[in-house]
């Protein structure tokens, strides 16, 4: 083989292993349904209120919305809070960057539903509707 075979080879490789390798899938048949996620939730500052969401809407604290990574825009999700069993149905309009070991960002309204926002973070089951 060439030289420049084997570059081309590796690089289709490296190319396919990172494809492979990317986010996590985040549910069957690409809409997300059936997908189970535990860990913390946390809640929008107030700042946020009117901003532009990742997904092009503006952000308002009094609707059920949530941020995740790798959910589809319009998912619905339950969350429900394992230390009460309260749950509340969100609709994911955003992306976040999130500190370790947290899965979603919900709306002010969403996470008082559920928790009390002056703890700040909750432990969460995650169920895609």
């Amino acid at each position: 083989m060439t030289w420049n075979l084997q570059k081309g080879l590796l690089a289709s490789l490296c190319l396919l292993l990172a494809a492979c390798s990317s986010q996590p899938d985040a549910g069957t048949g690409g809409n997300g349904r059936g997908y189970t996620q535990t860990g913390l939730a946390s809640y929008y500052a107030d700042r946020y209120h009117n901003k532009k969401t990742a997904s092009g809407e503006r952000y308002n604290s009094g609707a059920n919305t949530a941020a995740h990574m790798t959910l589809p825009f319009g998912a619905m999700v339950r969350v429900t809070n394992l230390a009460n069993g309260k749950s509340v149905v969100v609709r994911v309009n955003d992306r976040g960057n999130f500190a370790r070991g947290r899965i979603i960002d919900l709306s002010r309204a969403a996470f008082s539903t559920i928790g009390n926002t002056r703890s700040g973070l909750i432990k969460v089951r995650l169920e895609v509707l």
